[in-house]
């Protein structure tokens, strides 16, 4: 078995479903399917139950999985030994963002990070928490931007900025003419959300401790992404909890909403930089570091 049909059979294992795998994997489907089929006729035994809506793990595959995910680690290592030789601010870096922080950074962060590394192209991938850690582990990706606190062996965490929430009404609503809003009064609220397995949705919950009551989210409603729902609240189908990132730029430039601050301790999230403790390119991480720094996003407070 080679180093990239254990690539194919990890992704599977990780998405589930063949066109997300080999998305992941950047092939095309039936390239990873014939992989997989060479795979397991060398084996003589199915790593994977298909079903038209499902595709499943067995036993077997379940350890075959493990082994390889071992194997693809050791196999970074030595990448990354290799790779200590040359110069470290030279040659593509792979980042991987979360969804809700992604597109408000991307078009800081790249010209920044231009201007201290010139010859560092980044290779950039949006996603969830939960598919990026895995991929960073694997060494598909070279460092993440997510929500902290998060420790796990093996990875270094290091925070780079808090960024406070806002919440974000109509321009129809009556709290439209107020300074502030308590968290607490979020309660009964039409609240839009983002969808469950988005950890800027649990963010939310978690500080605004009396949406987590049996009936508080009972007239909420959830959007795909934090600018669908900045629309949604445009359109007067509620109120909405955003990283000032995401709300700050509207104030003044989008009339049919309103942003106001979090009545005294405002509630917020710390982002920062997650690496592999064996990446041998600590300056290439110190750069990256560097340029969010110097991005200057609105509302937020670096961690210097």
């Amino acid at each position: 078995m080679t180093l990239t049909e254990m690539r194919y059979i990890v992704a599977l294992a990780r998405e589930r479903h063949f066109g997300k795998a080999a998305e992941a994997c950047h092939v095309s489907q039936p390239t990873l399917s014939v992989a997989l089929k060479k795979v397991e006729g060398q084996l003589g035994a199915a790593l994977f139950e298909r079903t038209a809506s499902d595709v499943r793990i067995t036993a077997l595959g379940e350890r075959i999985v493990n082994q390889a995910l071992r194997v693809l680690e050791e196999a970074v290592r030595l990448e990354e030994i290799a790779g200590a030789a040359g110069d470290p601010m030279t040659g593509p870096l792979r980042v991987g963002v979360i969804y809700t922080i992604a597109p408000y950074l991307f078009p800081k962060l790249i010209p920044a990070l231009h201007k201290h590394a010139p010859a560092m192209p980044l290779f950039l991938k949006e996603d969830f928490t939960a598919n990026l850690i895995p991929a960073l582990k694997a060494g598909e990706l070279d460092v993440i931007v997510i929500a902290l606190p998060f420790a796990e062996p093996g990875l270094v965490a290091q925070p780079v900025y808090d960024e406070p929430f806002r919440v974000v009404v109509p321009a129809s609503h009556p709290w439209v003419d107020r300074a502030d809003v308590l968290a607490d009064e979020l309660d009964g609220q039409s609240l839009l959300l983002l969808g469950h397995g988005n950890c800027f949705r649990e963010q939310v919950l978690e500080s605004c401790p009396r949406l987590a009551a049996p009936d508080a989210l009972e007239h909420s409603l959830e959007g795909s992404s934090l600018e669908t729902i900045r629309y949604m609240v445009a359109s007067g189908a509620g109120v909405a909890v955003m990283p000032s990132t995401a709300a700050d730029p509207l104030i003044g430039k989008e009339p049919l909403v309103k942003v106001l601050p979090f009545s005294g301790s405002s509630p917020f999230r710390t982002v920062g930089l997650v690496w592999r403790v064996t990446f041998p390119r600590p300056q290439a991480i110190d750069a990256v570091r560097a340029a969010l720094l110097s991005c200057r996003l609105p509302g937020t407070n670096s961690r210097r």
